[in-house]
């Protein structure tokens, strides 16, 4: 049997690569955590940080927007989005994080550039700083990473 052809982007930054990075201002405290993330992934890898710009947004719900018109600019070659969003006592919880993860997702297919769903969601606010960078890393930096790869990768298709 011959040997399938295997395609994978690596973590290490291509020269010049520019990322957008879309943050929501609700639950900022943790969300300064997913940015801090992202910035140290991007930087670590091989991103300078004037090739990196961020945008704060009102809440989850307005990432989408931020994050298409980044895509769309032609400026970058990946958008991160990064927001938290925690369970309260009424079903906007659902609203926001179904409706945000189907926006990015849309905007990724239409665009052809990666855009990664950052937005962590939870049942409460100690599940969000463990994943903003305590006992479960951070989805940040891990996003930071991800769209090293997907750019690499995006590449050699």
């Amino acid at each position: 049997m011959k040997q399938i052809q295997v395609i994978e982007g690596k973590v290490v930054a291509p020269e010049g690569m520019k990322v957008g990075i879309v943050a929501a201002r609700f639950n900022e405290i943790i969300v300064n955590k997913l940015l801090g993330g992202a910035v140290d992934g991007l930087v670590r890898h091989g991103v300078e940080e004037e090739n990196i710009t961020a945008a704060w947004v009102p809440g989850a719900f307005e990432i989408p927007i931020t994050a298409q018109k980044m895509a769309q600019s032609g400026k970058y070659d990946a958008v991160i989005c990064v927001g938290a969003v925690i369970r309260g006592d009424t079903s906007h919880y659902d609203l926001v994080c179904n409706e945000s993860a189907k926006g990015i997702a849309q905007i990724e297919l239409a665009t052809g550039i990666p855009v990664l769903f950052g937005i962590i969601t939870t049942e409460n606010i100690e599940q969000a700083i463990a994943r903003a960078g305590s006992k479960a890393g951070n989805k940040g930096y891990d996003c930071a990473l991800s769209a090293i790869e997907m750019v690499n990768l995006i590449k050699q298709l």
